[in-house]
């Protein structure tokens, strides 16, 4: 018997496998490795489980063309936030040293003592724990693989968008 691995089902299933394995890897570096995620980090793990959950529903639902599209969107977005965040890490990591912002207080700090809009605005600029590069894979960052991983997301959300729109059997 042949499993579909073409289906919008199929590539659901792997966001969701994907989003376990990426959050299973940043457990492992903090806890095994002892990597302590700046802000940033944690904003985008934020919106990497966003992204599987997302995913994990629409395996379970099952949903036709409109339901695809529109939990498509809703990944897609997530998807999209990720990718900035990772995308201002790998800036502030390249920047040189004279530029690198200050270092700021901890998450957990900005959630308690300020409001959410103003700690979505520190977590969003970042600060000098976040251009520290602390680990390596093949040359590449934790937020360079991080960025990568939320472009490969990105595209196969894309190819749901387009298997939605063609004639394929519910799985």
């Amino acid at each position: 018997m042949k499993l579909p691995t073409n289906t919008p089902r199929s590539l659901w299933t792997t966001l969701v496998a994907f989003s376990v394995l990426g959050m299973a890897f940043a457990f492992y570096l903090q806890y095994v490795e002892g990597l302590a995620p700046c802000p940033l980090c944690m904003t985008q793990r934020i919106f990497l489980v966003a992204v599987g959950v997302v995913s994990a529903i629409a395996v379970v639902h099952n949903p036709g063309t409109v339901g695809l599209r529109l939990y498509a969107a809703g990944a897609f977005i997530f998807t999209v936030l990720g990718g900035a965040f990772a995308g201002r890490h790998v800036w502030l990591q390249h920047l040189p040293e004279d530029q690198v912002p200050a270092c700021g207080p901890s998450l957990e700090y900005l959630i308690d003592t300020l409001p959410l809009r103003d700690a979505l605005s520190v977590l969003l600029m970042g600060d000098g724990n976040c251009a520290e590069v602390v680990w390596q894979f093949l040359g590449f960052s934790i937020p360079e693989l991080t960025l990568a991983a939320f472009v490969a997301i990105a595209i196969a959300i894309l190819r749901i968008v387009v298997l939605s729109g063609t004639a394929i059997s519910r799985q």
